[in-house]
């Protein structure tokens, strides 16, 4: 809507998770070739952790990205809230294995043969599994048993498990001690720096035609850093409804007035915001309570 107002070529704050806007901040760099580098080098078992927001499924478009280039057959599995004989079904036809597709003793006789032909021919397979925080314990079980798939030169199959810090602490469970104990590489994304988001604006907007940006002052960008504590989604959509605001407002700059009126929208808390002073409030006083 405001793309022609501004002058932008598509829109910078897509909440989509699009590799062309990948911005490649150190953290997201080195989890990216820790990526690559786990499938190139047939490690097995890699997770990829972080808050929700911080780019764990942009950096999983951009693996796709690059095992696509490279030829590289994979299964993506993004709905995670599956039974095993979902989970298998998924890697058939992700992995189009020719088998009967609802038999999980098919599905796991066409996937070894891939595996196998893959293997003679030096390369590999891969299972990506997004939101993994919220996989049965029955699938992560089946998860581990693919893991122990291997020939004299690797794992036939690398599988990434990404997911929220739960999956985390789902890991470190007693009944999940053998597949804790088979994860080589761990990548965790933390929010960004103010240093990190001044680029990441700046960066999406030139990526959308506007270099040298005049909309965002630099202290406007670090109340949005504040206000969404860094994480990379809540950036994006306060951004966008401020490019909103100033096209409705006919107005070529963003202000702190605009960013009030699209938090309280928002319902966002943020350290020394109302709405987080009164939780906080609250809090302490339902604990005093409770202590009587």
């Amino acid at each position: 809507m405001y793309n022609a107002f501004f002058g932008f070529t598509e829109s910078p704050f897509n909440l989509s998770p699009d590799p062309a806007f990948f911005y490649r901040s150190e953290q997201h760099e080195e989890a990216l070739a820790n990526l690559v580098y786990g499938v190139q080098a047939r490690k097995g078992f890699i997770v990829l952790s972080g808050e929700v927001g911080t780019g764990k499924t942009t950096l999983l478009e951009c693996l796709r990205d690059y095992l696509e280039s490279q030829y590289i057959e994979f299964a993506f599995i993004f709905n995670s809230r599956i039974n095993g004989e979902q989970f298998f079904e998924m890697i058939a036809y992700d992995l189009n294995l020719p088998c009967e597709r609802m038999r999980k003793t098919d599905v796991l006789f066409a996937l070894n043969q891939l595996l196998v032909e893959q293997a003679q021919d030096g390369r590999t397979v891969v299972l990506i599994v997004d939101e993994a925080h919220n996989l049965e314990w029955e699938v992560l079980e089946e998860i581990r048993l693919l893991g122990n798939l291997e020939n004299r030169s690797g794992k036939l199959l690398q599988i990434i498990l990404a997911g929220q810090p739960e999956l985390d602490r789902k890991l470190d469970a007693p009944n999940l001690r053998q597949l804790k104990q088979r994860v080589v590489l761990r990548c965790h994304l933390e929010p960004f720096t103010l240093r990190d988001a001044t680029e990441y604006i700046n960066t999406r907007l030139e990526r959308a035609g506007m270099p040298n940006q005049t909309v965002f002052s630099e202290e406007l960008i670090a109340e949005i850093h504040l206000r969404a504590q860094g994480t990379p989604r809540l950036i994006n959509a306060m951004c966008d409804n401020l490019l909103l605001s100033a096209f409705a407002g006919e107005q070529r700059t963003c202000t702190t007035e605009m960013l009030d009126e699209i938090c309280t929208d928002m319902r966002l808390e943020w350290p020394g915001s109302r709405r987080f002073r009164a939780a906080r409030q609250s809090s302490d006083e339902s604990f005093e309570r409770a202590q009587f």
